[in-house]
């Protein structure tokens, strides 16, 4: 019997295994490539070991890649077969469940399996950063928050990972609309951490929120060094880099990012935010052939069987930018007959058919220039699109090809009612005044257009 650095039981494994899953979690809150080899080596050492085999379960299943969750399943069904879990200490035996669930397919409870152990073992990491990507995967805002929330009076100031821990509950905070807490709590992460990249990607998310983008900009040049090298999570970032590049209508720069660090992803992850960088320049008329293309091609061998709904509407994105709809329908075919195959208690199921499938059907009316189509499918689930998961700045893509429909439709009123909520929670994001003045153009209203353009205008060059 050993304990981690948290001061845990765990049972089978070495002091050298011990070692290697302790460093693992350090890699994994850092989001770093590492994490896999120190989770192999800790197997290595003890093949047996419940945690580690746990950890290497959940690092294979929160890639949302399907081949990574088929060698997650035979791997974990092995050391199933192998263990008498019966000996295995309550807490591990939670967490086999809890890896089960999730191998099962349901997000859901796997969420609430690892909840039950933090309420238990509020210092467990490894539960609490593996519910925080499901809380995310589920677009779940509450959990997002209140998951880590709820353990952090059980950690100290000189704890170790204490700031990892901030830098998870500033993102929960941002994602439930606390922009001026999620600020305070993200750049104390970063203090007491400066390679806290989830940090500093909380932070990120609640300037853009606020569409603060001149001061987004600014953090993360001051930050380079620290979130732009020696982690995975890095495109991501830069992602979130080129949409403060939009905002302020700088297409160039976005185009930079996007060739510089976004083009040539090969996982799910990377190929995403591509997608949906290029998605928002062609709302605005910004043809780039060449570039969904090559993002195109990269998406059929991760879409050979269905696993998450997000990433689906990625890979239509990338097939609609790239002139092949035949491609995007066929893909929605065989996303409506898995939607049929009888699926009980698979979170993605639910996930396809009420927010997945829709928005699919959108992206494809919408190429197709059938706008009205687009409308009537996106009006509809607009406020539930968290359902399927990613963030609000992700998800904002939808928003904006519903609003972009309204205008191309000729729906002018239903623009307008769009623009004037966007305005009013983001009155500092110039692209929420550019489509004020495309209403009032379409309202024939010139004089406010004009006021409009004007105010856009002044906050690019006030930012």
């Amino acid at each position: 019997m050993t304990t981690d650095q948290h001061g845990l039981a765990m049972s089978g494994a070495s002091a050298a295994a011990a070692r290697h899953y302790d460093q693992a979690i350090d890699e994994l809150l850092h989001f770093r490539a590492e994490v896999g080899a120190e989770a192999a080596a800790a197997l290595a050492d003890s093949p047996g070991f419940p945690m580690g085999n746990v950890l290497a379960a959940y690092l294979d299943l929160l890639t949302t890649e399907a081949a990574d969750a088929r060698a997650a399943r035979a791997r974990f069904a092995s050391f199933r077969r192998r263990a008498d879990e019966a000996s295995l200490l309550p807490r591990e035996r939670a967490h086999v469940a809890a890896v089960q669930a999730l191998l099962d397919g349901d997000l859901t409870a796997c969420g609430a399996l690892l909840a039950e152990i933090t309420v238990a073992h509020p210092r467990d990491a490894l539960a609490l950063a593996a519910g925080h990507q499901l809380d995310f995967f589920t677009g779940d805002a509450r959990s997002l928050r209140d998951r880590i929330g709820g353990a952090l009076t059980a950690w100290h100031e000189d704890d170790r990972h204490f700031g990892h821990l901030l830098g998870m509950y500033a993102f929960g905070l941002e994602e439930a609309g606390h922009y001026d807490r999620s600020e305070q709590v993200g750049l104390r992460a970063v203090e007491l951490n400066p390679r806290d990249v989830w940090g500093i990607h909380a932070v990120v998310h609640t300037y853009e929120m606020q569409g603060r983008f001149g001061e987004g900009v600014r953090y993360l040049d001051a930050r380079l060094d620290d979130w732009s090298t020696g982690t995975f999570f890095n495109v991501h970032t830069w992602w979130h880099y080129a949409l403060y590049a939009l905002e302020s209508g700088d297409t160039r720069r976005a185009l930079e990012v996007h060739d510089a660090a976004l083009a040539g992803g090969r996982t799910s992850m990377e190929l995403l935010d591509a997608a949906a960088l290029l998605w928002r320049l062609l709302l605005e008329g910004s043809d780039q052939h060449e570039r969904w293309q090559a993002l195109a091609e990269a998406w059929p061998p991760l879409m050979a069987e269905p696993f998450y709904a997000f990433n689906d509407v990625h890979a239509v994105m990338s097939y609609v930018g790239a002139g092949r709809i035949g491609e995007a329908d066929k893909l929605i075919a065989s996303r409506e007959a898995y939607t049929l195959e009888g699926r009980p208690g698979v979170t993605n199921v639910a996930m396809t058919l009420r927010v997945g499938l829709p928005v699919c059907r959108a992206l494809v009316a919408y190429g197709r220039g059938d706008f009205a189509a687009a409308v009537d499918l996106l009006h509809p689930i607009r406020h539930r699109v968290g359902e399927f998961g990613g963030s609000h700045a992700q998800r904002d893509a939808v928003q904006k090809t519903l609003l972009e429909a309204a205008l191309r439709g000729g729906r002018h009123e239903l623009a307008r009612a769009l623009v004037s909520e966007r305005i009013g929670v983001r009155p500092c994001s110039p692209f929420n005044w550019l489509k004020q003045a495309a209403v009032a153009e379409g309202l024939g209203d010139r004089a406010a257009a004009a006021v409009a353009r004007r105010k856009a205008a002044t906050l690019i060059a006030d930012a």
